[in-house]
């Protein structure tokens, strides 16, 4: 019996507690794992949702955890001493620590991602970088597994990390069993990063005609002698002055344009693979799928699959 311990730091995400819950504390699991709820204090937790969850344990859980999920909660302060001094001791003492989602501050907090890589929701990644910055923060990824700790990205990747570890636990039968009860995929492709919003506008003032003038242009073989000519500056100057107002080369801001402009017509356009290529500039479809999967560790087809829903099947009337 494998004894899981969720950690309720208040205000936690009902959502992100819901994920062990269901993943672990589900009757049908219950020869494989126990579950418990536990927060600093017994007794109410308010949730970021309106309504509080009872938490019937106190840190005293933590003792007999063989893993400890800490899901995520805002605001995003530290925890008490009393916490982050119970997560270090139940590292420690060989328990497993998982965060969901910003559960990872938790964890950060506590020094455990110190000299680790680790992830978190995309949108308070650069938050967790700055304040922990002895944390190797990757905000592309689902999930990263480093052993006795691991994290996991944005809410639902939540289901991907606990997948993966009764995957670990009990193997693959195991952990495809739950996915089909929970009606999820057993294994997502990709990372984060495709979820992640990509504005399309840049945030230039300098050269913010030239980055208006190029984002119309994108179908065309441009260069960064193109876009220096229409700023009127001499190509070197403008790539040096771009670089350090946009903190990336043009010939870098110009592709990551061409791309968020393919995310945009996969998603909204029915386009072929080909045409979204040649409207961007990003070559031939060959061309357009590697820096595709570079940037977003996926299918340009799988992206619109998911974000257009063209394999659901119609609900029956």
């Amino acid at each position: 019996m494998h004894r899981v311990v969720a950690l309720a730091v208040p205000e936690v995400v009902a959502f992100d507690l819901a994920i062990p819950a269901q993943v672990f504390g589900h009757e049908d699991e219950r020869r494989r794992y126990s579950f418990r709820v536990c927060a600093a204090q017994p007794g109410l937790v308010p949730t970021t949702s309106g309504f509080s969850i009872q938490a019937q344990y106190g840190l005293e859980a933590f003792r007999s955890a063989d893993t400890i999920v800490v899901p995520g909660y805002e605001p995003l302060d530290d925890p008490s001493p009393e916490v982050c001094e119970a997560l270090r001791q139940a590292l420690a003492a060989g328990a497993r620590v998982v965060s969901v989602c910003t559960g990872a501050f938790a964890l950060a907090a506590a020094g455990l991602l110190d000299g680790k890589r680790a992830t978190t929701h995309w949108r308070s990644a650069e938050r967790l970088q700055t304040l922990y910055p002895a944390v190797a923060v990757d905000a592309d990824v689902l999930y990263i597994d480093q052993g006795s700790v691991s994290t996991s990205a944005g809410v639902a990747a939540g289901i991907d990390l606990c997948l993966h570890l009764v995957r670990k636990d009990y193997g693959t039968e195991a952990a495809n069993s739950i996915a089909r009860r929970m009606v999820v995929a057993p294994h997502r492709e990709g990372g984060q990063v495709q979820f992640m919003e990509r504005a399309v506008a840049a945030p230039l003032t300098l050269f913010a005609e030239t980055c208006a003038w190029a984002r119309q242009k994108l179908a065309e073989p441009l260069t960064v002698n193109d876009m220096a000519a229409n700023a009127g500056w001499a190509p070197s100057s403008f790539a040096r002055k771009f670089t350090a107002e946009a903190g990336i080369t043009p010939l870098r801001w110009l592709n990551d344009q061409r791309l968020a402009e393919a995310c945009r017509l996969l998603e909204t356009t029915d386009l072929t693979v080909q045409a979204i290529a040649s409207r961007t500039g990003l070559g031939t479809t060959a061309n357009f799928r590697l820096h595709f999967a570079r940037k977003l560790a996926t299918t340009p087809s799988n992206y619109r699959r998911l974000y257009q829903g063209r394999n659901r099947k119609a609900a029956p009337a």
